[in-house]
């Protein structure tokens, strides 16, 4: 498998853990039976952490698609140099910074993170016009 590839798929073991993290969070606040249900109700306020790590989660899951048609593209097209490996591996390490950060509500630094992110977004998509 190549590094992008690599990179891509600890992104989704970490999406995975994007869309559990606030559900068990909100199984603690509501208990699993309202959770199980059909949630007719709005449930118990939700909880400061459990807000920012659904806000987290939708987050993620607004890039996550760019990301990997980016990774897909560069794989398509064969096109691996340092810059693809390098941007492949920015977006799940930024990632990972990202998730507790906003969830203790570390506001400059989760900016910083998200930023990181995306910049290894643009440095896979500007790849995909560079010589190879």
């Amino acid at each position: 498998m190549t590094t992008e590839l690599t990179a891509l798929a600890l992104t989704l073991v970490l999406a995975i853990v994007y869309v559990l993290l606030p559900t068990h969070f909100r199984n603690r606040e509501t208990g699993i039976e309202w959770n199980m249900g059909p949630r007719d109700d709005p449930g118990p306020p939700m909880g400061v952490v459990t807000s920012r790590l659904m806000r987290a989660k939708a987050n993620l899951l607004e890039t996550l698609p760019i990301y990997i048609g980016a990774v897909v593209l560069t794989e398509l097209i064969g096109q691996r140099t340092l810059l693809t490996a390098i941007g492949a591996w920015l977006y799940p390490l930024s990632r990972i910074a990202y998730l507790p950060l906003y969830a203790y509500g570390v506001p400059g630094l989760r900016t910083a993170a998200w930023a990181i992110g995306l910049m290894g977004i643009v440095a896979l998509l500007v790849s995909l016009v560079l010589p190879g």
